[in-house]
């Protein structure tokens, strides 16, 4: 699936969505989010795919938020209620139903951070710049950035979000937000090599996973519930009895998902 905004590529269990407005310093248009929001629904539609990877063209920029150029002219941009904005949405705020990686090749400020926040794992480019500055713009970074505590200490996040000030990669990766950074070049290698970790793992296991580390810190209520829910469908499907055979007989496992 192409499009000239967007590319979307397979690599075996992988998805590789890449944002291409460059020009633009990719920034979200209306096209571009009902892209990802398709992109997103037929990842979790195929039982193949393990993992969707999430990067940009370009070496400036990951993604510079909403085009306000689109937005001022008119253009939905992912406001309206469709399959697809409500995927983008969901995107946001970590509710994929596959693992997704994010791969910030450059700067991502306002709602690029923002989509990154929305990504299980993130690789960033060393010689990137980051930042959630909508109250230097009298905002506020109403696309998901104020979750950043779900991911960070309660006082870096309000010291991010309350100043508007920018930060370095080396930065992020030291308060605990981005898994990696490494040169511009090899951020998209190293985010597929996570991802591939991540697919050659039991589907069931990793959806349990996913859910509810998640939980454990937006409602640890819900999360105890969801746990045992997911003990028994974990613990007794037949993934489960192949993981052990695998490891007994000294082979991959043959995951079936089920």
């Amino acid at each position: 699936m192409s499009d000239e905004e967007f590319l979307v590529e397979s690599r075996g269990a992988l998805t590789v969505l890449t944002l291409n407005r460059p020009q633009a310093r990719n920034a979200l248009n209306g096209n571009l989010i009902a892209g990802i929001g398709a992109t997103v629904l037929a990842a979790e539609q195929d039982p193949e795919i393990r993992a969707l990877v999430l990067t940009a063209a370009g070496d400036k920029a990951f993604c510079s938020g909403m085009d306000l150029r689109a937005f001022a002219g008119g253009e939905d941009v992912g406001f309206s209620d469709t399959p697809e904005n409500r995927a983008f949405q969901r995107l946001t705020r970590g509710k994929v139903e596959v693992p997704v990686i994010g791969a910030a090749n450059g700067t991502a400020v306002g709602g690029g951070l923002e989509l990154l926040l929305g990504c299980d794992l993130i690789v960033a480019a060393d010689t990137a710049k980051f930042g959630l500055p909508e109250v230097q713009r009298g905002l506020f970074p109403g696309g998901g950035g104020t979750y950043i505590a779900e991911r960070i200490p309660l006082g870096i996040a309000l010291q991010l979000t309350l100043t508007g000030d920018y930060f370095t990669a080396a930065r992020g990766y030291e308060i605990g937000l981005f898994n990696a950074v490494t040169p511009a070049d090899q951020v998209l290698d190293t985010a597929i090599a996570f991802a591939e970790r991540i697919a050659a793992n039991g589907p069931l296991g990793v959806a349990a996973c996913k859910e509810l580390v998640r939980l454990s810190v937006t409602d640890p209520g819900k999360a105890t519930d969801r746990l045992r829910h997911w003990q028994g469908v974990v613990f007794a499907s037949a993934d489960a009895e192949e993981g052990a055979t695998a490891f007994m007989e000294k082979r991959e496992p043959v995951w079936q998902g089920k």
